[in-house]
């Protein structure tokens, strides 16, 4: 259960009163509605433009057709017209409801990374292990019906993610059995709302065909009252003519977004996958076949949400996770600019005050100056040997020097530098005068 520390201002202990909630301290992108009852995505707006483009023409249908064709039909089966195509509504609207507005199998942070493992495979880090030995790797090997799968560590939710997980950069959450990212349901599609995400593309389609059929029907309707060419039977009915344009072009989308969606399904693959590995060049570890490819989407239980997103935040594990210690390893993506490239999203440095480039060229300028003092006293003493605790310095210098680039470059290492710098320039300085002493004599 994912549980984040409390933020100041937000109801905390500090004031005396309740903890937030999960939902209120959320770390996602997400929106939360009902007292987090209901989670959409950061552009849930569209979700309104959604329903408009569904709700617009069924009522235009229902005000310039069906009205009218109420009393075309023997035995008052024209009534049948209007009501299919509003329950029809309906359902496809509690479908998009259901697509958008619940948890699509979002996996919930880790409040610390996990347990780093050294490289001859140990894990014990009272061994004398420096950081650079106790790395986190940046992907592992699981075996996913007899076949390996790589799964990569993501850096913002610090964990190795499940196979078929991949982070959304719009919800700034890992998903499971990800798909992709539906700006018109504005919300991602996985694991546990892409069986509603397909009943609501398919009823789309459904609606479209059935508005655009009958408009049809309506016009010949007009056509044989009147003894009139078809051409004519549609300039009586404007709306109709405009109905079947507006689904025709939409009936191209969604219904080419649910046969793309049928093949998907049936070889048990993800619209992420599909782009990026090409399982039809190597073989597929989730095909199980058709028929229960079919039956894994539309028949097994959907799973539970593994977010409690009103629960209350205990104080004891946010005070835990604030005083938790660093414990010394490293992050996959340290010192790196890190951010989904998978999924485009743009990468920001691991520390923000001080970027990886600036970093660099300080480390360059920095090693000048120290290879330079290095050959002040290599001329003026040849045979002059550094004391043990200068040697070690230079040693912890050197070490410094070569993990700075996976490390976030803090004010006390700058500060500790710049010490062993002036030790040496002085060390040089004493140094040169005894040389010049020497020659004297």
């Amino acid at each position: 259960m994912y549980v984040p520390p409390s933020r100041g201002g937000r109801g905390g202990a500090a004031g005396g009163g309740e903890q937030p909630r999960v939902y209120q301290v959320w770390r996602g992108s997400n929106e939360f509605f009902l007292q987090g009852r209901f989670i959409f995505g950061p552009d849930v707006r569209s979700l309104f433009l959604t329903i408009f483009l569904i709700l617009a023409p069924v009522l235009v249908f229902c005000i310039f057709v069906a009205r009218h064709l109420i009393n075309d039909f023997p035995d008052h089966w024209g009534v049948s017209v209007m009501v299919v195509v509003v329950v029809f509504t309906i359902y496809d609207l509690t479908l998009l409801l259901l697509t958008s507005g619940r948890d699509p199998g979002i996996v919930p942070r880790n409040t610390h990374p996990p347990e780093p493992e050294s490289i001859d495979g140990g894990s014990d880090m009272g061994n004398g292990q420096t950081p650079q030995q106790l790395r986190l790797p940046r992907t592992k090997d699981v075996f996913v019906n007899g076949v390996i799968v790589k799964v990569k560590y993501c850096d913002t939710c610090m964990l190795y993610r499940p196979p078929r997980c991949s982070h959304c950069s719009i919800c700034n959450n890992c998903v499971e059995r990800f798909d992709h990212h539906c700006p018109w349901v504005g919300q991602c599609i996985g694991r546990r709302n892409y069986r509603f995400f397909y009943m609501f593309v398919f009823s789309t389609t459904l609606l479209c065909l059935y508005v655009f059929g009958f408009c049809w029907v309506y016009i010949v309707k007009i056509r044989d009252a009147e003894n009139s060419t078809i051409w004519k039977a549609m300039l009586k009915t404007p709306a109709s003519i405009v109905l079947i344009i507006y689904c025709f072009i939409c009936v191209w989308f969604v219904g080419g977004l649910s046969v793309f969606h049928f093949y998907l399904m049936s070889t048990n693959q993800t619209t992420y996958e599909n782009f990026r590995y090409r399982y039809d060049r190597r073989a597929n570890p989730y095909n199980r076949g058709m028929v229960n490819n079919f039956l894994e989407i539309f028949c097994t239980a959907i799973p539970p949400s593994k977010n409690n997103f009103r629960a209350r935040v205990p104080v004891d594990q946010g005070l835990q996770q604030t005083r938790t210690p660093a414990r010394g390893f490293m992050s996959p993506n340290m010192g790196k600019p890190v951010g989904d490239l998978e999924l485009g999203r743009k990468p920001v440095s691991w520390d923000e005050p001080r970027s990886a480039a600036d970093i660099r060229d300080l480390e360059v300028g920095l090693g000048g100056l120290l290879d330079e003092k290095e050959g002040r006293i290599a001329h003026a003493s040849p045979d002059l040997s550094l004391p043990g605790e200068l040697v070690e310095g230079r040693a912890g210098m050197h070490s410094r020097r070569s993990s700075w680039g996976h490390r976030s470059g803090t004010s006390e290492s700058m500060d500790s530098i710049a010490v062993q710098m002036g030790t040496e320039a002085n060390w040089g300085s004493i140094s040169s005068g005894h040389g010049t002493t020497s020659s004297t004599h």
